[in-house]
């Protein structure tokens, strides 16, 4: 499966995702990374990663950055993460952000388990699924997100695994805020032709 990451992109995944292996935390790239994998190629400034973990495992994270060589955002890491369950980076030489999202949820352990691996520079890197990419999309919900949901079902829709991603848009649509998704992927759907 080919790549359509630029240089600077490539080599700061790779380069955290080694560190995020030497702290054993599990993760996945998700966003407009795995958008440029997946659905229609589009500009992304920032790298998004879903991590198995509580906020409880933010030391692991803070020492992972360190070795990354990145610049920890927020004053008071421990503070942020704690209210947002996000851990915002930059790359000082690339001024490219990062943004580590916590989630220790029995669907987010599942969905790094099905994670896609694709080699950058020759080091296997986990992607969110298609069929995972979409549901993170609907449940954030903004028309960003929607577009990269279409883009994603119009390449995609013969492959993907429709009965895995109903029942989790299913169980999404009973969170409060959130009773539309079921709805809107089966609108999507139904305009995209799948």
């Amino acid at each position: 499966m080919g790549s359509r990451h630029t240089p600077d992109f490539a080599e700061l995944i790779v380069r955290v995702s080694n560190a995020l292996r030497n702290e054993d935390l599990p993760f996945m790239l998700i966003g407009g990374q795995a958008v440029l994998l997946h659905g229609q190629p589009r500009l992304t400034e920032d790298i998004d990663i879903t991590l198995g973990v509580s906020p409880e495992m933010l030391p692991s994270v803070l020492n992972a950055c360190q070795e990354a060589d990145l610049e920890i955002l927020p004053e008071d890491p421990a503070v942020f993460v704690g209210e947002t369950y996000v851990l915002p980076a930059m790359d000082p030489p690339s001024s490219i952000r990062l943004d580590f999202i916590f989630s220790d949820l029995p669907y987010e352990r599942q969905a790094i388990e099905r994670a896609v691996m694709v080699e950058l520079t020759d080091v296997p890197i986990p992607f969110a699924s298609a069929e995972d990419l979409i549901l993170h999309k609907l449940f954030s919900g903004r028309p960003r997100d929607i577009e990269d949901v279409q883009g994603v079902i119009r390449i995609r829709g013969e492959t993907l695994d429709w009965d895995y991603i109903e029942l989790w848009a299913g169980k999404f649509s009973a969170v409060a805020g959130r009773e539309h998704i079921l709805d809107q992927l089966k609108n999507i759907r139904l305009a995209a032709g799948f």
